[in-house]
């Protein structure tokens, strides 16, 4: 570390000619840059060369990045391909403001072994945590964590669910059924040493031990089949075959010689989508997304911006290039680097990058630039997706919602394709008129013929909690009584006492399984849109970008239970305010008043109908009460006014 006290001007003096890294740091003391040079001394000098002589390109963002440079320190390499890796490192680690940096728009999906639970279940994650799990991944394509987890509920049923498992269950629920689940929550039904067996396969399969774990299957085989238990046996060796099958499938895969990763973007201003798309055996079977919002409007350099991109993306140590056959965890560092990579444009670094790429490899990688023919009509391809990216990301298209709804899945980490989603939110002014809404989304879209609306019937006052609870109860009681489907997700309008509430409810009707989560607005000065709390993990909320199409849904969701429910309460009130109104007047009953509210729909209309318009409802009697009534009001009315 520099001494502090050596000015500015002392430091460039000193700077040796050899191979490093330069960090910038403005008066705070904060990294604003970090640069690589084979030449530390011709390269840092530069920036304050009044000529700005050599190969630095300046313009407006080099300009403000120098008006703000206070400090510099340098860490010399022995060679320029150390800069280079060293650089990545420490722009990943320390996000410098004038950095382009790498901004996925969400991190891939993972595989979480919960082995700090009891009985372990295996779920998609996007968030990796320090929470004793085990995490597998990331997975490309994003689909290929699907279907893997699919693999294991089928293969080796572990639980889905989010309920404590105590063994004290009453019966199981349709997963042990149709044989996805081994069923611990009940009694008798799967010992605890049956399903850490199972949580152990699934750990070797998903570390790709698939050799030892085929063995191990095929020993529990020949074991139950001495003992002439036939089935268990018969299960054993299914599962070895299917073991065995997998892993020739991954052999395969990682021998071929068509890997390429493919990258285009497209840009306006300061927004820019660029798009990854990975050819694995000849075939397109992923892609990633990434966005910034920043970028220098004026000052933007194509071949500079590839360049460190591509630098940031194969230095980084979960960039998933994994194959889509394959299930193992690989590190790019080793493996699993394509053999060619297309860019849309070249950059100053590409022989160092292929450099350090094929050191990595232990063979030769390819990065081209390609300007004409078939490998420049892939990056046009990948360059027309990149522009749909742009449109759905900052124009609000309206997106592929099978893609929104997995990610969701992800996000959340349900167990189900969230297909039917039921959402409640309760309103009253003051605890009168107490209702509850509850909307319906199947698909992405609302399905209105599933509305449903309660009046709260049990709960006195302003208590949105005992309202919730009542709501939820009545209705999830109605669907377990009438053996009906129940929704994949339950969305309650609230924060962590609401979802409580609700949760309460659901644990009285033993339907603990299905899971929920609570959308809660946060305070004003808070610069997210909306967060989330999953049951189970109310104190880790998820904070979703607020571009995010997930969150989006999410939010229409809410805004249009919002919307049924106080709609439903405003109805209530006018009913009550109307009923109120005309009992006071003669003749008017109980038919008379719905007669006149379906005809004039509130108070208000009636109050300004004439005897005529009246008369075919009430009578001209009546119809003459009511005129005389409205006509007393607004005269008391026009005369406290003129006093």
């Amino acid at each position: 570390m520099a001494n502090s006290l050596v000015t500015l001007e002392e430091k460039l003096k000193e700077i040796p000619r050899t191979p490093g890294v330069y960090l910038h740091k403005d008066a705070g003391g904060k990294i604003i840059y970090i640069g690589k040079a084979k030449n530390l001394r011709n390269r840092v000098r530069s920036y304050f060369q009044s000529g700005r002589r050599g190969d630095f390109s300046y313009g407006i963002k080099t300009e403000e990045l120098v008006n703000q440079i206070a400090d510099v320190e340098f860490i010399v390499t022995d060679n320029e391909a150390e800069a280079f890796i060293l650089e990545a490192s420490l722009v990943k680690k320390h996000q410098p403001y004038f950095n382009y940096k790498l901004k996925d728009d969400k991190s891939y999906p993972h595989l979480k072994l919960t082995v700090n639970e009891a009985f372990p279940k295996c779920v998609i994650t996007r968030r990796i945590q320090n929470d004793g799990a085990l995490y597998f991944g990331p997975f490309l394509p994003a689909s290929m964590a699907r279907r893997t987890i699919d693999l294991i509920n089928r293969t080796f049923q572990l639980r889905t669910c989010d309920i404590e498992i105590d063994g004290k269950a009453p019966r199981p629920c349709l997963e042990y059924h149709i044989k996805r689940c081994l069923g611990p929550c009940v009694k008798g039904l799967c010992a605890a040493e049956e399903y850490q067996e199972a949580v152990r396969d699934v750990r070797l399969l998903l570390e790709g031990r698939n050799t030892e774990l085929a063995d191990k299957l095929g020993a529990r085989m020949l074991q139950a089949s001495e003992a002439m238990r036939y089935e268990i046996a018969a299960k054993y060796r299914d599962l070895r075959k299917t073991v065995i099958k997998l892993s020739e499938q991954q052999k395969m895969a990682t021998t071929s010689e068509s890997d390429i990763d493919i990258f285009g973007y497209y840009r306006e201003g300061k927004r820019l989508a660029l798009q990854l798309f990975t050819m694995r055996e000849g075939d397109i079977v992923g892609r990633r997304e990434f966005f910034w919002e920043d970028l220098p409007e004026d000052d933007f350099n194509p071949a500079s911006f590839i360049g460190e991109v591509l630098m940031q993306y194969y230095s980084s140590s979960d960039a998933p290039t994994v194959p889509a056959a394959d299930l193992q965890t690989h590190d790019v560092r080793t493996s699993f680097l394509p053999r060619e990579i297309h860019a849309p444009v070249d950059f100053e670094d590409r022989e160092l990058l292929e450099k350090v790429l094929r050191e990595r490899r232990g063979r030769r990688v390819h990065i081209l630039a390609p300007q004409r023919g078939e490998k420049r009509d892939m990056i046009d391809l990948v360059e027309k997706n990149a522009k749909l990216a742009f449109e759905q990301r900052f124009r609000v298209l309206k997106p592929d919602m099978k893609r929104v709804l997995e990610e969701m899945q992800e996000t959340l980490e349900l167990p189900h394709f969230p297909a039917r989603i039921e959402s409640f939110d309760i309103s009253h002014i003051q605890g009168s008129e107490n209702v509850a809404g509850m909307v319906v989304c199947e698909n992405g879209k609302m399905n209105r013929n599933e509305y449903r609306k309660f009046k709260i019937r049990w709960t006195e006052g302003a208590n949105d909690f005992a309202s919730m609870h009542e709501a939820v109860l009545r209705r999830y009681r109605r669907l377990r009584d009438e053996e009906k489907a129940l929704p994949d997700l339950i969305m309650i309008d609230g924060g962590k006492a609401q979802l409580n509430a609700a949760a309460e409810a659901m644990r009285m009707l033993d339907l603990e399984a299905v899971p929920m989560i609570g959308v809660v607005k946060p305070p004003l000065h808070h610069n997210q849109v909306a967060y989330l709390l999953v049951k189970g993990r109310e104190d880790e909320p998820i904070y979703l970008d607020s571009y995010s199409q997930v969150l989006r849904l999410i939010q229409m969701i809410r805004d249009e239970t919002h919307r049924y429910a106080v709609t439903y309460h405003r109805k209530r009130r006018e009913l009550r305010d109307f009923t109120s109104e005309l009992s006071a007047i003669p003749g008017v009953g109980e038919k008379r008043k719905t007669r006149l509210l379906r005809h004039f729909g509130s108070i208000h209309k009636v109050s300004e109908a004439s005897v005529e318009e009246l008369a075919p409802f009430v009578g001209r009697k009546t119809a003459t009460e009511i005129a005389d009534h409205f006509a007393k009001q607004r005269a008391l009315a026009e005369g406290a006014n003129a006093a």
